[in-house]
């Protein structure tokens, strides 16, 4: 019964598929967008143009109900190497140095800050802020020859902002090892250490990627919604600040059309027939 309701509920949704940028193409398909970069000349950079772009397509539309997930893939066997350090030259002015890091840091605030899950799909090797972009998603999923890498220190140039990203999903010997040495760590590595959701063999990533988005969207858009809005928000607080602000959170999403149509579904037996509102 979940299939057929949920293949009914895909068939209503409109499909798209967008034009391409010069850095990233873009397909919506039944409530999934994925973007995927797309400039394998610079090993998918992120270049103030490509962070412009990305942002961009996470934030399109984002309150439009029918959108449910987002996919973030790569072209090429490399997900991101990093920033274009051709823009991180002294000859190109601190101004521009400092634009650099703002927009990368607005590029990850839009996913934290996007009403549904953003999910990293990753085939390749993601370095630097390309491992911070990664990170920053919501959940990954990698093939089983991923690596990841924060060598910025060999650079002369410390992973400071990627440090924020994966020290808050990887236990600090783990982050300190990557940061420390820039050596990379394997897919399974990452998977062991909880940078990693799940880890599949190459040609079961796009299966393993599209289970878990149909698993989504079989739930209320706009419980999801709040549910990830108090995730980030209660990660920072003490033990009961957080526990305070989840009694809260509780009772807004018990007094939701959604919430009271779960607790009926539930009693009466039946699947929810969400409003997403």
């Amino acid at each position: 019964m979940f299939a057929a309701t949920l293949t009914k509920y895909s068939r209503s949704l409109p499909i798209f598929t967008r034009k391409n940028s010069q850095y990233v193409s873009t397909t919506e398909t039944n409530g999934t967008r994925e973007i995927t970069l797309n400039h394998e000349k610079t090993k998918n950079s992120l270049s103030l143009d490509m962070m412009s772009d990305l942002t961009e397509a996470i934030n399109r539309n984002k309150d439009d109900i029918t959108l449910r997930a987002i996919v973030l893939s790569a072209k090429g066997n490399v997900f991101s190497a990093g920033h274009n350090l051709k823009e991180l030259q002294s000859s190109t002015g601190l101004e521009q140095h400092k634009l650099v890091f703002q927009k990368a840091t607005e590029l990850m605030k839009s996913i934290i800050q996007s009403p549904v899950p953003v999910i990293a799909k990753v085939n390749g090797f993601a370095t630097a802020a390309g491992c911070q972009l990664v990170a920053t998603c919501d959940m990954i999923v990698c093939s089983d020859t991923s690596k990841f890498s924060t060598p910025g220190a060999n650079f002369g140039i410390f992973c400071s902002t990627p440090g924020i990203a994966i020290g808050r999903c990887m236990p600090k010997s783990r982050a300190t090892y990557m940061l420390f040495t820039g050596e990379p760590i394997t897919a399974r590595e990452a998977y062991e250490s909880g940078l990693v959701t799940k880890l599949v063999p190459a040609d079961q990533l796009d299966r393993e990627v599209n289970e878990i988005v149909e698993k989504i969207k079989l739930k209320s858009r706009r419980v999801i919604t709040l549910g990830k809005q108090f995730f980030y928000k209660q990660i920072d607080l003490d033990l009961l600040e957080a526990y305070k602000l989840g009694e809260d959170t509780m009772v807004q999403n018990i007094n939701i059309d959604d919430g009271q149509e779960g607790i009926r579904s539930f009693v009466e037996k039946r699947n929810a027939n969400w409003s997403h509102k």
